[in-house]
């Protein structure tokens, strides 16, 4: 509905480095019975009373049978928990624990219509063209039916950032994937193995709507330029957050940053996976979600990109001693002190004229200046319209 997704099929059965594309799982219907006739569970009422992937069945059974298939969150009575079975041809049903303890003796009727067949792998690719080839990747998970934060929130965050980018003229080309996780992300790199020196920076979208304070995980590299755009926009963002370094589990930043790739890929997130309460139960739901803090990610995404975008090196046309800023109404002219908020700007003139050799990129001079990258931004747009500054790039 909001911006044209190009979608790709792989077949099930494809080999795709150590991993093989599986059947295509589709489901009609599936319910228990009591022994009273009550439909005590109902995959309509909600698709997370089914495993993910469970194989069909039509069967009478015995409670302790049913039980073997039944799961339920004993520390979360009243919630739902989210399970798969992607790899293990299996079936079953996730409950409140709740209802669990409600369940009498008895024969159960159990039906799982689903189907199993060959089919396709299918994600949606958005990708926008740039003055430069190099890419910037921009990655979200589609793999959690009726869960909001983890990930609906990352589709949400993902199209409206791309919607909005489409509208803007932009140096570096950008490439958005809606994909499964893990398994069609490693699809999605052995088809693209040969363009991936293309990517220059690249962000995983997760869980970024709950109110928890913003986290990114380092990319495997840990001192990439991503890594230090982030953490720059968080530092000044005047909110809390963390940063932690990269570990091999997670979410799909784990592939990008596999060893045979090791791509400049972080992730950026409001609570990480499995740190929040509601996470893969059904508490997980659109009132967890909230408006304000789902912006507040939008915000942060963008701006990362906005730096990226605007990251460019100069050099000084006046490098021998400093050039006279007074006369071109740039500095203050009268010598003793001045108000800080002057001084500062001030100095971040200072920092680009020293540092604008052709080396170092404004973000470069902001980092080394202990300066906000705007504020930089700012000074070398008064410096090069005043004929002090060459743009290199």
């Amino acid at each position: 509905k909001y911006i044209k997704l190009d979608i790709k099929e792989i077949p099930s059965g494809t080999q795709v480095y150590d991993w093989i594309i599986p059947k295509e799982w589709n489901i009609n219907d599936a319910y228990v019975i009591d022994p009273k006739g009550n439909k005590i569970i109902d995959f309509k009422k909600s698709n997370l009373h089914i495993v993910s992937y469970s194989t069909p069945i039509r069967k009478k059974m015995k409670l302790k049978e049913l039980k073997l298939h039944l799961y339920s969150l004993p520390d979360q009575p009243t919630l739902i928990p989210y399970k798969t079975s992607y790899y293990k041809e299996d079936w079953g049903f996730c409950i409140s624990h709740n209802q669990l303890q409600t369940l009498e003796d008895g024969e159960y009727q159990v039906l799982i219509d689903s189907t199993l067949d060959a089919g396709y792998l299918t994600y949606g690719e958005f990708y926008l063209k740039g003055i430069k080839d190099d890419e910037v990747l921009i990655s979200c998970n589609l793999g959690h039916p009726s869960l909001c934060n983890d990930n609906l929130s990352g589709v949400v965050l993902l199209t409206l950032l791309a919607k909005y980018l489409e509208k803007v003229a932009l140096r570096y080309s950008y490439r958005f994937l809606f994909i499964p996780e893990t398994i069609g992300t490693i699809a999605w790199l052995f088809q693209n193995e040969d363009n991936l020196s293309k990517i220059k920076h690249g962000l995983v979208a997760a869980c970024v709507g709950d109110d928890g304070i913003s986290t990114y995980k380092r990319s495997r590299q840990g001192n990439a330029e991503i890594d230090k755009i982030v953490i720059h926009v968080l530092k000044n963002s005047n909110t809390e957050y963390k940063v932690i370094d990269f570990f091999p589990y997670g979410g799909d930043e784990r592939q990008f940053c596999s060893p045979g790739f090791n791509l400049p890929v972080g992730s950026l997130m409001k609570t990480p996976y499995g740190k929040f309460p509601e996470y893969h139960t059904s508490a997980d739901n659109l009132e967890f979600v909230k408006k304000e803090y789902l912006g507040d990610s939008f915000s942060k995404f963008l701006s990362v990109v906005s730096i990226i975008e605007q990251n460019r090196k100069y050099t000084n046309l006046n490098p021998k001693c400093e050039p006279q800023l007074g006369k071109r109404g740039l500095y203050h002219m009268m010598g003793g002190k001045n108000d800080e908020a002057k001084q500062n700007d001030e100095l971040a003139l200072l920092w680009v004229l020293n540092l604008s050799d052709g080396l170092h990129s404004l973000f470069d001079i902001a980092e080394r200046a202990g300066i906000e990258f705007y504020k930089i931004k700012a000074a070398a747009d008064s410096l090069y319209q005043h004929g002090l500054l060459r743009l290199d790039d």
